[in-house]
């Protein structure tokens, strides 16, 4: 009988966090053109980050999904730390959703709604039918899980086991509210939802096995426990990532606190409301459904009340902090998260912070660019600079890699078709700017080959090695600035320019080689003179590519 209870919690609470993951990435799916454009659209008012937070974590599902979400955001420098902290706002009012779902009286309706659900999602052709019928099935499953594990807990032995051990932390006492959150709290931790710790104690509430004033109290310490998913997304990050991460973790560690010494006075204002919301909710003969709506209640008043205090704070927030975690001395590079694999829980997301990598190479191989020119223009040797182009080649075969990684681990999974040819849009874009960046190195190098082996540029040679590279930068800018625009009418513009370039590039091979003839250089001078023009060549190259790539030809 222990065995069989236990497969029937363990079953059930397996069942109920696959389907919350299935709901998530079926409504992910089907809205993700929306999610980006809501994402895209956060700005420093507070008001409206708090808005789309709410949106988002209400169709993702999960507000540790979207705080890690935006620890990434901030660490690759998409989202300021303002922004991000109004968009964790909003997520704490988002993540209630999961328990109003809970609340609704379908549960008898779970398995068919599963059963159905799956057909259309097995065997349906068009991809926004099978992802909303993926989003159902995970919703069936939800609902399917919850009564499994409720029929493990009607056993009467059972029952009676429980109730006695919950006694030692009955929310009836202030020190049994705490124990209670405490509880809360480190469930939260180890299994890293807020929602799974939630659906355990709506559970435990139908069952009678606690009181609500018990489930209440357990709540209250979930709410701490969900900071901690972002806590470890911010590890090695950025400081401002880290900021954000500690932003969240005191918002809730705060909000709890406060709210102990007058748990008791706000438990029964939830009951006073219930009383008058109460015909809005359906009931069953045992009360069960009434106890899961007080429940949410309890959950989406305690997320309500805490944003409105900290909406007017964001500004103190972010200078506490601030002092928290200091500037680096360093310079920092933004870098990707994709070794935390929630990241990847939210593809329709994780696809706009790739972009966001995509444009920081974009403008890496233009800062680079811009230092070679000066390297090259300059009658001094400018240590600086060329070590800082050194270190910047380093970087971008790094952030490639990490680009490579984080989209190649995106695609093995449950993704709709658009994202999928994003993702492999940015793979392309990824290698043809690292190769860029290659190849104003390989430049630099002949440069340096140059000047150690005392071989001065004649002055006609060194004008069009500068004119080639001008027109070779201002043609990789022609680019980037229609990738940032998101301008597909840039190819046509691309390839003229792109056989100007070759043309000149090939003129000034010629009057090079003429020059060897008469003597005026030297074979070796002429071997590396030459090879930094192909380099060039080679750059026009990868950047129409690149004009390629955002015309949709390739």
């Amino acid at each position: 009988m222990i065995l069989d209870i236990l497969f029937k919690v363990v079953g059930g609470l397996g069942i109920f966090l696959l389907g919350m993951k299935y709901m998530s990435e079926g409504m992910q799916a089907v809205a993700g053109s929306r999610l980006r454009k809501m994402i895209s659209a956060v700005t420093d008012n507070r008001i409206m980050a708090c808005c789309i937070g709410t949106l988002i974590t209400g169709i993702v599902q999960s507000s540790s999904v979207t705080t890690v979400m935006v620890v990434g955001f901030v660490n690759s420098g998409f989202m300021t730390l303002m922004q991000a902290i109004g968009v964790i706002l909003g997520a704490n009012i988002g993540t209630t959703v999961t328990a109003w779902i809970i609340a609704l009286n379908i549960s008898k309706f779970g398995l068919p709604l599963l059963g159905v659900a799956a057909f259309f999602f097995l065997f349906s052709k068009r991809e926004r039918v099978r992802y909303t019928a993926m989003a159902l099935l995970g919703l069936g499953m939800v609902f399917f899980g919850l009564t499994t594990m409720g029929d493990a807990f009607k056993t009467p032995e059972v029952k009676e086991y429980l109730t006695q051990a919950f006694t030692v932390m009955n929310g009836t006492t202030y020190l049994g509210v705490m124990k209670c959150a405490f509880f809360g709290m480190l469930a939260t931790m180890i299994v890293q939802s807020s929602s799974a710790t939630i659906g355990i104690t709506i559970v435990l509430a139908q069952g009678g096995i606690i009181g609500f004033d018990t489930a209440a109290a357990l709540v209250l310490g979930l709410n701490i426990g969900t900071t901690v998913t972002a806590f470890l997304a911010s590890i090695g990050s950025s400081t401002n990532a880290k900021r954000a991460a500690y932003a969240h973790i005191i918002f809730n560690v705060i909000g709890t606190l406060w709210l102990i010494p007058f748990f008791f006075a706000y438990v029964k204002g939830i009951d006073a409301i219930f009383v008058h919301l109460q015909g809005f909710f359906a009931r069953t003969q045992e009360g069960w459904d009434d106890v899961t709506a007080k429940i949410a209640l309890v959950h989406t008043g305690f997320n309500l009340i805490n944003t409105i205090i900290f909406l007017p704070l964001m500004k103190p927030l972010a200078h506490l902090v601030e002092k928290l975690v200091p500037e680096k001395k360093v310079d920092e590079i933004n870098r990707l998260t994709y070794f935390d694999i929630r990241m990847l829980d939210t593809p329709a997301l994780g696809i706009v912070q790739s972009k966001e990598q995509i444009l920081f190479m974009a403008e890496s191989v233009e800062k680079m660019a811009g230092w070679l020119g000066e390297v090259l223009t300059s009658d001094e040797q400018l240590d600086e600079l060329e070590n800082k182009i050194f270190h910047y080649e380093n970087i971008m075969d790094n952030v490639q890699k990490e680009i490579v990684v984080f989209l190649s681990e995106m695609m093995t999974g449950q993704i709709p078709h658009d994202v999928m040819e994003e993702a492999r849009r940015e793979m392309r874009m990824a290698d043809e700017f690292e190769s860029l960046s290659d190849y104003l190195l390989n430049v630099l190098k002949g440069h340096v080959k140059l000047r150690t082996n005392q071989l001065i540029l004649s002055p006609e040679g060194r004008l069009e090695l500068l004119d080639l590279h001008n027109r070779v930068v201002e043609y990789i800018k022609m680019i980037n600035d229609a990738e940032r625009n998101g301008n597909t009418d840039i190819l046509g513009r691309a390839q003229t320019d792109s056989e100007n370039i070759t043309r000149q590039m090939k003129e000034y091979r010629r009057l090079h080689l003429l020059r060897l003839s008469e003597s005026k250089t030297s074979p070796l001078h002429s071997l590396v003179f030459t090879d930094m023009l192909n380099n060039y060549r080679r750059m026009k190259d990868h950047a129409l590519n690149i004009a390629e790539v955002i015309a949709g030809d390739k």
